[in-house]
């Protein structure tokens, strides 16, 4: 049975994003850069690509700290920029993700403006950003920026946190 699955998130900053993801269990890569999905939303926006053993953690928990770890019902105007999607590599995670966003809008006041995109396109980060926040903790952005979404996941999803990488920090 195949163990490496993708899904790709886009939200916010790259960075941010790809920090939360490298935070978790059951996590094999992330891969930070540009994706670019189909019609409206064919422009490349930043994204990260998520490689994970489904034994380790689900598909729904990945698209659930998704929505917590960025703006997710927020339609503000960098949204080209830092597109709010979750984005698919066949049509069996198109269902489910859509199911799931359906099921996780309880969680959430507002609308969730999150949106399920066939995945279509990839560009890799420069290399120097790359894994940018663990091996840039103690800078400025890290620290105002995604150091409050690794605090989030430790309490919120602490059950899912790869306690020894985060708490090396």
């Amino acid at each position: 049975m195949e163990t490496d699955h993708k899904i790709a998130f886009g939200g916010g900053c790259h960075w941010c994003t790809e920090a939360v993801y490298k935070s978790l269990k059951g996590i094999i890569s992330v891969e930070q850069g540009f994706v670019a999905s189909e019609g409206e939303e064919s422009s490349f926006s930043e994204a990260v690509i998520v490689h994970y053993d489904h034994r380790g953690i689900s598909m729904e928990d990945l698209i659930l700290i998704h929505l917590f770890t960025h703006k997710s019902t927020s339609a503000h105007s960098m949204r080209k920029k830092y597109r709010s999607a979750i984005y698919t590599f066949n049509t069996t995670d198109y269902e489910k993700s859509n199911l799931a966003l359906q099921k996780f809008q309880e969680n959430f006041k507002s609308p969730l403006v999150t949106k399920v995109l066939p995945f279509r396109e990839f560009k890799i980060s420069d290399k120097a950003f790359q894994d940018y926040y663990y091996k840039n903790p103690y800078k400025p952005f890290c620290k105002t920026h995604i150091a409050p979404k690794i605090k989030l996941l430790l309490l919120k999803f602490a059950d899912k946190v790869d306690h020894i990488k985060v708490l090396d920090q």
